[in-house]
């Protein structure tokens, strides 16, 4: 299911979809191999591209679109000893065939994960009555499975209009996808309402929390089917919580407490600069409702938290800041903005004590600064053994930042290294591993340089990955007209049972206030 403002950009690409799959199947509904054809060492140019890329044997059908320039076309995919033949520029396997070339078993196959699974792609031309085979591709078949669910935002390429913001879930073993909950279920025309921060304890749907900001403002906490709606605001803290971070076991969330602004570049063509003037770190225990601001200095600007798996510590980073000007009429937000390529993050953690929930003296972990870089949203891999974060020459919030990359840690030696095999030229910003590890889902503007879109890599547990793919979508050239950003891509085991409209008439009731 849609929502109803999601389908204006959505109906455009489907009515666009559908007309080439009339087509599709009156005109070329028993295609043909050429008799005749000649060998080309270049291969086709296809959207999304997924030459070559590994995928769990889980996830729902891979469709794609032929760019190459020719007057006619015909695509054989091969696994083990069965082939399907498709015509016209939109390859896209049924649910059905797809399931048959995952399952299919190679002979005399590359071997991967200890087995012989791939699917080859071969793509025909035709120009001036002439046939060209271009050079095949593989798409690997992992064993690895993935968890059958992500969430994320969808939000539109504006800085001043939310309303059509919504929280969305999706099927990775089809293309289901439906409503969480969004802006406009309790907005009217003179209240407005932001949702934003969707995240669960230990991939589990059933706990989960989000921020309504503005009307009926509020962190929303369901937990085991029961729904609070928690002001977190108090008179020792920043502001109410803002992002969060589970403990893997307990009935504890820690956030960042932020003060954030944004500001406009007229020369940097990144376009916007998003900065935290103010944020500190807290816990908040969800069964008491109570707050805990952890103590930092002043001029450190804390954000980001994430507890290992093992929930002994917590990770975050950390920016030292002291106002550079010291005329008493220039303020610090002012400050930041003349001064923002010169905020610099670190990662660090801090030891954490169950029984009485009290931390310990923080620790360094990554020193970014001193390569005069910024590091931001550490993620402890599930066993506990790698951390993925995201860097860049400055701030915080990379999302605008074209020289964010993803890099990764392995804490058992400090060995540091950039992800090449994963990165692009444009914005690698959030990132979420899967719950066993082997898969890690990114936001990454290397489609258009506009929108994020979701990208899955697999991960081989020794410290590589595989090369990314897009998010797989019914029709293949979705992401080139659907004019949404994908924000936050959370991986889940299942999915989110409560409806949008139980969500809506719990935010209605009053909420608890923190002590």
């Amino acid at each position: 299911m849609i929502s109803f403002n999601l389908q204006k950009y959505i109906l455009p690409a489907l009515g666009r979809g559908m007309g080439v799959g009339l087509l599709f199947f009156a005109a070329c509904s028993n295609p043909k191999l050429p008799a005749q054809y000649t060998e080309s060492q270049e291969k086709p140019d296809i959207f999304p591209e997924y030459q070559d890329v590994t995928v769990p044997v889980n996830i729902a059908p891979l469709t794609f679109h032929i760019d190459t320039e020719a007057n006619d076309y015909v695509t054989r995919i091969t696994a083990g000893d069965q082939e399907w033949l498709y015509a016209g520029r939109d390859v896209c396997p049924t649910p059905k065939q797809w399931a048959q070339m995952l399952n299919a078993q190679m002979v005399n196959g590359q071997m991967v994960n200890g087995k012989c699974r791939m699917v080859n792609v071969e793509v025909f031309v035709e120009n001036n009555s002439k046939w060209t085979r271009l050079k095949p591709f593989a798409i690997y078949i992992s064993e690895d499975e993935i968890d059958p669910y992500i969430s994320y935002r969808l939000i539109s390429p504006s800085y001043v209009t939310y309303e059509d913001l919504t929280i969305n879930q999706r099927c990775l073993e089809n293309y289901d996808e439906s409503l969480i909950y969004g802006n406009m279920a309790n907005s009217n025309e003179k209240d407005g309402q932001c949702i934003n921060c969707h995240s669960y304890q230990a991939y589990n749907p059933e706990r989960m929390q989000f921020h309504v900001r503005q009307f009926l403002g509020g962190t929303i906490i369901a937990y085991d089917g029961k729904i609070e709606r928690i002001d977190m605001k108090t008179g020792k803290t920043v502001s109410a919580g803002v992002y969060p971070s589970w403990h893997p076991t307990e009935k504890l969330i820690a956030y960042s407490t932020n003060k954030t602004g944004q500001s406009f570049h007229t020369h940097d063509n990144q376009k916007v600069e998003v900065q935290d003037t103010y944020s500190d770190l807290m816990l908040y225990d969800v069964e008491k409702h109570e707050v805990q601001p952890l103590p930092c200095d002043t001029n450190d600007l804390d954000c980001f938290p994430f507890w290992s798996p093992d929930g002994k510590y917590l990770y975050y980073c950390s920016a030292h800041y002291e106002k550079l000007d010291t005329a008493e009429a220039t303020t610090k937000e002012f400050d930041m903005i003349q001064n923002y390529e010169k905020v610099k993050y670190n990662l660090y953690r801090r030891p954490f004590e169950l029984k009485t929930k009290s931390f310990g003296e923080r620790e360094m972990v990554f020193d970014a600064a001193r390569d005069s870089m910024s590091a931001t949203l550490p993620r402890i891999s599930p066993d506990g053994r790698w951390l993925l974060f995201t860097m860049g020459n400055h701030g915080v919030f990379h999302i605008w930042h074209r020289d964010a990359d993803l890099y990764l840690m392995n804490l058992a030696t400090n060995e540091t290294r950039r992800l090449d095999e994963v990165n692009s030229d444009n914005v690698e910003s959030y990132h979420s591993w899967s719950s066993n590890g082997r898969w890690i889902i990114f936001s990454s503007r290397r489609t258009d340089g506009n929108f994020t879109r979701p990208y899955i890599a697999h991960f081989d547990g020794k410290g590589h990955f595989s090369k990314p793919f897009e998010l797989p979508q019914r029709h293949p050239q979705y992401h080139r007209e659907f004019m949404r950003s994908y924000n936050i891509p959370e991986f889940m085991t299942g999915p989110v049972t409560i409806g949008s409209q139980q969500f809506a008439s719990e935010i209605r009731k009053d909420s608890i206030k923190a002590k």
